[in-house]
């Protein structure tokens, strides 16, 4: 008996029917996945990567049609200061080590291979608490412009009366 291919021929011998490949993501489920395959190239970024005991160091890694992608480290102690993203949603990937994301809800903490995605304005605070440095990956569409800084910390008795937060696991 013959196959569909075999009957057909091979669809892919034939590009003009087939659907037009997107030039960039266009979905947060879509940010997520480029992100993801960002990290699973560690040949990539792991030759950039370059800590700095005074600041956290940051390299863009790639810009695309409406969104950029930021690698950074983290050596322990260091944070970003409670702060949004201005109109900027984002994915952030842990690539290596331990961070602690703090927002209204509570801390959090972020292992290699975890992901968090953000709308525009909500507000956090990145911290490596651990004792070993670590290094993360960013992706803003549309792409940083504003960071504003909120002054202060979110205590204890906020993270306990706050409403559920907007992040997906």
């Amino acid at each position: 008996m013959n196959s569909d291919v075999q009957i057909a021929g091979d669809p892919l011998a034939i590009p003009h029917l087939l659907p037009p490949v997107p030039a960039h993501p266009a979905t947060v489920a879509g940010f997520a996945g480029l992100a993801r395959s960002l990290a699973a190239d560690r040949a990539a970024w792991a030759p950039l990567v370059r800590y700095d005991a005074t600041t956290r160091w940051y390299h863009r890694l790639r810009t695309g049609p409406g969104y950029e992608v930021w690698l950074l480290s983290w050596v322990p102690g260091q944070g970003s200061g409670r702060h949004d993203h201005g109109a900027s949603s984002g994915v952030l990937t842990v690539l290596e080590g331990e961070l602690t994301e703090r927002t209204e809800d509570g801390p959090r903490p972020l292992t290699a291979g975890a992901q968090r995605v953000f709308a525009p304005g909500y507000v956090h605070e990145v911290v490596n608490d651990a004792l070993t440095p670590a290094v993360s990956l960013h992706v803003y569409f549309p792409g940083l412009t504003n960071m504003p800084m909120h002054p202060g910390q979110i205590t204890d008795s906020e993270a306990a009366t706050a409403p559920p937060g907007i992040l997906a696991p």
